[in-house]
């Protein structure tokens, strides 16, 4: 399965060799999802890791990944599998991510209709 995300890169640990022939670099996303922001990590395995050296903590990216699954003596384990990272395009920055009003304009609303007090039954 591949999905899409755009959002911060929040952190991007170093590259560890999990074995003599492979080696993972995770790395956290910041999404702003509603008003909170969510840090989703990804991991980026084998030679894809160096993909993770074009970029730095703060830019906005897009990230192509897999969805993987596994189990392993009876425990189970989701893992988000990079497979392309690139700078987003015509973004600048990540949204606010709390609004400085919390409450909505009720100024602009409209006006209420006339014979407003019918009842529609």
């Amino acid at each position: 399965m591949a999905f899409e995300i755009t959002g911060k890169m929040h952190r991007i640990f170093p590259i560890e060799q999990k074995t003599a022939t492979f080696q993972a670099r995770e790395f956290v996303l910041e999404v702003v999802s509603g008003q909170y922001s969510e840090y989703i990590k990804f991991q980026a395995v084998q030679e894809r890791c160096q993909l993770l050296d074009a970029f730095r903590e703060g830019e906005i990216v897009k990230v192509s990944f897999d969805l993987r699954g596994r189990e392993w003596q009876g425990r189970y384990f989701t893992n988000l599998n990079a497979w392309r990272i690139e700078k987003a395009e015509g973004t600048a920055s990540v949204p606010e991510q709390h609004p400085a009003d919390p409450f909505p304009d009720y100024t602009a609303a409209p006006p209420p209709m006339k014979d407003s007090d019918d009842l529609p039954f």
